[in-house]
């Protein structure tokens, strides 16, 4: 199988007329994107940076961005991923606390002297990058070379924080490697003999700063696949894409396919998929049959997470075919080469269909195959090795003794007809410990829902202790770059409202 950093190195006999990326529906060829990665590489060779070189870039999914990852990756520099979707401030908090050697960004940011002026004082060399314009703002010093390494990072990545601060987890090139052999062996597919840049085109949805969309490109340029880069997820533009590419496989988050539902998409839009892949949050069994009765493409749920570079469970067509009406809700079985289990409060592997704490043993973990790292996952594996999520176990909000696990009570809201999508949090309460709180994006049409009709349907469905002690209506849940739902916003946004009720 072609490496990573091979598939790089095969790139430069593409030919220079070549359509290698589509952006807001330019496409750029192969000698624009090398012309871009080549100036970049000789300024960060100018600087010193070397292999184990730590570069961090200003993640927009943009061209720029794929120029950059080449230059990064084909000579075993570190790339060390800066959202930018997060407000200025934050995005200069997370570089100076990793504190890259380069940082690679539109000049616009270099512009902002409360962007710029943090990471000059930290002593990090800023690069401006723009089209084929590649300079130095701020900075000259050698860049001291790094010393070897027995399992080499290739990426530093932020998780998305969606249930926390976010926190650095390093992607070593054996975890990129095993994951891109963990796909091709879940898929049957790999680079092949084609013409570079002639294949199926791969369409990136979701933001680079999230592993889902960082990985497609990563694998599109392994495989030597065109790529269409949009900026942000929108209906149309997704739709777009595939009609115009005819596309055979595509990806969707949930929230993503709620929202092509509810564009109601004409179905010959559609009518060249024939799968959907799905599985940067939860996904609803009831979510994924309604999609698949209205345009007859079927879900393939995949299941993995930003420390092991990607998917380590999912399902196939065939899985589909012979299970789905049986293993509804589950996220499809381990990925060859893949082991999971699931242990008690004490480590003890519990038996098949107890739910505990999932393991993952893999080589695309951060220590490897033999070894078993523990999630953050209440999970559950049945007889015929079906993964089941059950959970989340930092999640857990603890009421007066009770656990309650906020996706059980987000699914009930979920069933109600006039709810599009909702998020639950634990509130610290003086006598109970915690208490759910509620947050709903109602379907149009719904915006005046009962809050007491609403929880009079959810005791039908949940406990009484899992009843939300309240429920607040927002116009739409904020969501992350990888559209989860936002916690820190949310709880900003909870906060605006009880605030304007006190008044």
């Amino acid at each position: 199988m072609t490496g990573i950093r091979e598939a790089l190195t095969l790139l430069w006999s593409t030919p220079d007329s070549a359509n290698m990326v589509q952006e807001d529906k330019t496409w750029h060829t192969w000698a624009q994107v090398r012309d871009t990665a080549e100036r970049i590489d000789a300024e960060l060779e100018r600087l010193g940076c070397g292999p184990r070189s730590r570069i961090g870039v200003v993640l927009i999914n943009r061209t720029e961005s794929i120029a950059s990852l080449i230059a990064i990756l084909r000579h075993d520099r570190v790339l060390l991923t800066l959202n930018p979707a997060q407000p200025s401030q934050r995005i200069v908090e997370d570089a100076v606390g990793a504190h890259p050697d380069v940082i690679l960004a539109p000049r616009e940011y270099w512009a902002d002297e409360e962007f710029a002026a943090p990471i000059a004082a930290a002593g990090i060399v800023g690069v401006a990058v723009d089209g084929s314009d590649v300079s130095r703002v701020f900075g000259d010093a050698p860049v001291p070379p790094r010393p070897d390494e027995q399992d080499p990072v290739a990426v530093e990545m932020f998780t998305s924080g969606t249930t926390g601060p976010p926190k650095r987890v390093p992607l070593t090139w054996r975890q990129l490697e095993a994951a891109l052999e963990a796909v091709h062996g879940h898929t049957g597919k790999g680079r092949g003999d084609h013409e570079p840049f002639t294949g199926p085109v791969a369409l990136i949805s979701l933001s680079m700063v999230h592993i889902g969309g960082l990985w497609g490109v990563i694998q599109s340029l392994s495989e030597a696949r065109p790529i269409v880069l949009m900026p942000r997820f929108t209906v149309e533009g997704w739709v777009d894409a595939v009609y115009e590419h005819r596309m055979i496989v595509a990806g969707l988050p949930p929230a993503a396919m709620r929202s092509v539902l509810n564009a109601d998409v004409p179905k010959e839009k559609l009518a060249t998929l024939r799968a959907i892949t799905a599985g940067t949050t939860f996904v609803s069994p009831e979510l994924a049959d309604e999609f698949t009765d209205r345009y007859g493409i079927p879900i393939m749920i995949m299941y993995g997470a930003t420390e092991f570079g990607g998917a380590v469970a999912g399902w196939t067509k065939p899985l589909i075919k012979q299970w789905w009406e049986h293993k509804r809700g589950s996220v499809g079985r381990p990925f060859p080469g893949v082991r999971m289990r699931t242990v008690d409060e004490n480590g003890a592997v519990l038996p098949e269909g107890s739910t505990g704490r999932l393991e993952v043993s893999s080589p695309q973990t951060g220590t490897g195959v033999g070894d078993w790292v523990r999630t953050s996952d209440l999970a559950h594996l049945d007889e015929d090795g079906f993964l089941y999520i059950d959970g989340r176990a930092d999640d857990a909000i603890v009421r007066g003794g009770f656990k309650i696990q906020p996706e059980t009570v987000c699914n009930a809201l979920r069933a109600h007809p006039s709810i599009l999508d909702a998020s639950v949090f634990g509130r610290p309460d003086e006598r109970l410990g915690h208490v759910p709180v509620a947050v709903i994006e109602t379907v149009e049409g719904a915006e005046d829902v009962d809050v007491d009709e609403l929880k009079t349907f959810l005791r039908t469905r949940l406990t009484a202790y899992e009843i939300p002690v309240e429920i607040h209506r927002v116009d739409a849940l904020p969501r992350s770059v990888s559209l989860k739902v936002d916690r820190r916003r949310l709880l900003e946004m909870v906060d605006e409202i009880e605030s304007s009720r006190a008044r």
